[in-house]
């Protein structure tokens, strides 16, 4: 098969599976863009575009730390989500123990309290947190957030991980002040609830992905048991929800797709506050099977992932086609708008030029 990319962003292909086992051909589109300075600065294309994620990524060790991106071939989303990779900046620069920050997409609006490095103390009245430490830019992440694993005491049967997250830092189960002074606190904590024992439960509080093992997302994975060895394999099990393809917390999903909705974002850029407008873009594509007629199809934008410390993001395009057999059926697929021309002469045309997206803005007044 023959993908044609007559866009300047990136784009590409893979074979997807619903729970049945019928086969997809997915189609992705990727545009890395320039995060605007103002609300009035329209959204620009950047020269360097962000290849397609391949493989998950993570900020250290694959599984034992916080997933960074996530490989970009999910099948589906039922949900658009928005992702935000990024820091904490204190107003001003001026060096603060504690930071609000937010993020406000359309009528979503996330807030938390970032806090100055702090450890547990053990003394005889109990267990409580140091002072934090000030600071002006601080890393948010699941790395830095509530959780973790507690694996301190001498007795393995007596280890356990907070599943919500299992990668951060300041839970422990056993309450045994040699095992837990001195270790660290979340950096991240609700605004009413302070993070105050290490034995108790406090929501995680990031903005990015969640890792696919973790608690809020294995639950859609589905049940692997014996049943499912001798009557669905090798295919995914029925009670597979494809909410599961989700990365974003459900906080941060949304029910329809992106496109028109405001962001804003607050105490996360060295500017201390910045905002913009997602454009209404989808990306068409059109699939050739070697048998049949084209058929146009239209790719929603349902992934949004913001960088603001590297003043880039990324929106991310999706489509889904069920295939009657296999990806051999289809001959080419057209990511992006051809003028007439190329429609004439598409069997000569080698290296089509290179066009943005299309722009789905409602039409002027007239216009059918």
């Amino acid at each position: 098969m023959e993908l044609i990319n007559a866009t300047r962003m990136v784009a590409g292909y893979t074979m997807g599976m619903e729970p049945s086992g019928r086969e997809l051909l997915v189609v992705v589109v990727k545009g890395t863009f320039v995060l605007p300075r103002s609300a009035s600065e329209p959204l620009r294309l950047a020269e360097e575009q962000i290849p397609l994620v391949m493989a998950d990524t993570f900020t250290g060790a694959p599984g034992f730390s916080a997933p960074v991106y996530e490989v970009d071939f999910a099948p589906r989303k039922p949900r658009a989500e928005v992702l935000l990779l990024g820091s904490a900046y204190a107003p001003g620069g001026r060096p603060t123990t504690r930071v609000p920050v937010a993020l406000k997409v359309g009528g979503m609006t996330k807030t938390f309290a970032v806090v100055g490095n702090r450890v547990w103390q053990a003394a005889s009245t109990g267990i409580s947190a140091s002072e934090p430490m000030p600071f002006t830019v601080m890393p948010i992440g699941y790395d830095c957030a509530f959780g973790g694993v507690d694996n301190r005491h001498e007795d393995p049967a007596k280890h356990a991980a907070f599943m919500p997250n299992p990668v951060g830092r300041g839970f422990h189960r056993h309450l045994n002040g040699a095992l837990v002074d001195g270790s660290p606190l979340p950096n991240t904590e609700e605004f009413n609830r302070p993070v105050e024992r290490p034995d108790d439960t406090y929501p995680p509080m990031a903005f990015g992905p969640i890792g696919r093992a973790w608690e809020p997302r294995y639950r859609y994975a589905g049940t692997y048991d014996q049943r499912w060895l001798d009557e669905d394999f090798p295919f995914l099990p029925p009670d597979f929800d494809e909410q599961y393809y989700q990365a974003a917390p459900l906080d941060q999903q949304f029910s329809g797709p992106l496109g028109g909705q405001e962001v804003a974002m607050v105490n996360l850029t060295t500017d201390g506050r910045r905002s913009f407008t997602i454009p209404a873009f989808e990306a068409p594509v059109h699939v050739f099977p070697k048998k049949g007629e084209r058929e146009d199809l239209k790719a929603a934008l349902d992934t949004l992932v913001l960088e603001p410390d590297l003043e880039r993001l990324t929106m991310t395009w999706r489509v889904s086609r069920p295939l009657k057999k296999n990806m051999f059926e289809i001959a080419q697929v057209l990511v992006g708008k051809k003028g007439e021309e190329w429609w004439q002469q598409r069997e000569e045309v080698a290296f089509p030029m290179p066009v943005i997206a299309e722009d789905q803005a409602p039409p002027a007044s007239g216009e059918a």
